[in-house]
């Protein structure tokens, strides 16, 4: 594959499960892994604490070939961590406030030139990291997309509303697509109305072992399906291995609808394994061979 570079903002944190186990992740952090894996050369934008998680994100960065050129120590706050419990493999967010995410800067990052910039909305919970992405964004010249994370309390519709106006992409999952859109008539004509509304290139609905639905501005509409039966050991991430995929298609050129069979593909792999990246390459192997 080419290599494209992806700006992606926002947090890194460890996510703690009810076994103990520590395991890396926050949705842009997940995204940039799985670019990572797939032979580009992302820049992840966000902040870690000078504590012993910080040390080891740096670490795993470094292992994975990470470019560090956005990476910022923050001696003042702690490495994102958040607490899940999980249900029946559906996973419940603690995420605890004042993490080092929510203190990113930008000032002093130069930008290469640039297809996508990335960015959820949990860093964006805080005024100073909301700062830093609009200078990133201001000096940014290619695409946006938005990777819509509702975690109660840790969202504003009126923010929100905001960076949906300046983006070009939006992907999010059905219930909160529902929450945004509380309309009762068939998804496909939802999604139309949010294109409009939003003048955004594309909107992406993942609805778990439905599968994934996606609108274009042409009004083409996807539906996929996980082509296999799947064994769930838990959902965390699956959503940011959709996301990865998708900016994977949309800069190389793939048809939408082979861009959405492959995010379904790797995010029905991703749900079979416990967290939300994989750091092992021969994971992504299978995938590069085919798609290549």
């Amino acid at each position: 594959m080419q290599t494209d570079h992806f700006l992606v903002f926002g947090e890194v944190l460890y996510d703690s499960f009810p076994n103990g186990a520590s395991i890396l992740g926050g949705a842009p952090f997940n995204v940039a892994w799985h670019l990572q894996a797939f032979k580009q050369s992302p820049i992840l934008i966000t902040s870690v604490g000078n504590d012993r998680s910080g040390l080891d994100i740096r670490s795993a960065m470094r292992g994975w070939g990470m470019s560090e050129a956005g990476l910022q120590i923050d001696p003042d706050h702690p490495t994102g961590k958040v607490s899940i419990s999980l249900s029946s493999g559906e996973p419940t967010y603690q995420i605890l406030d004042n993490q080092a995410y929510d203190y990113i800067s930008c000032g002093e990052i130069e930008l290469p030139d640039c297809q996508f910039l990335y960015h959820g909305s949990l860093a964006l919970r805080h005024a100073y990291s909301r700062s830093a992405l609009e200078d990133l964004k201001r000096r940014h010249q290619g695409k946006v997309f938005l990777d819509v994370n509702l975690r109660t309390p840790w969202w504003d519709p009126k923010n929100l509303s905001e960076w949906l106006n300046g983006a070009n992409w939006v992907k999010l999952n059905d219930d909160e697509f529902q929450l945004l859109y509380p309309d009762q008539q068939a998804i496909e004509l939802r999604m139309q109305t949010f294109i409009k509304r939003y003048q955004l290139d594309g909107i992406v609905v993942t609805c778990g072992g439905l599968g994934a639905f996606a609108m274009l501005e042409s009004s083409e509409f996807i539906h996929v399906k996980p082509d296999r039966p799947v064994v769930v050991k838990d959902t965390v991430g699956a959503g940011d291995a959709f996301s990865a995929v998708l900016l994977l298609g949309i800069c190389h050129g793939w048809p939408m609808s082979v861009t959405m069979g492959r995010a379904q593909s790797l995010a029905s792999a991703i749900v079979e394994q416990a967290g939300a990246v994989v750091d092992n390459l021969d994971f992504y192997r299978t995938f590069i061979s085919e798609w290549s």
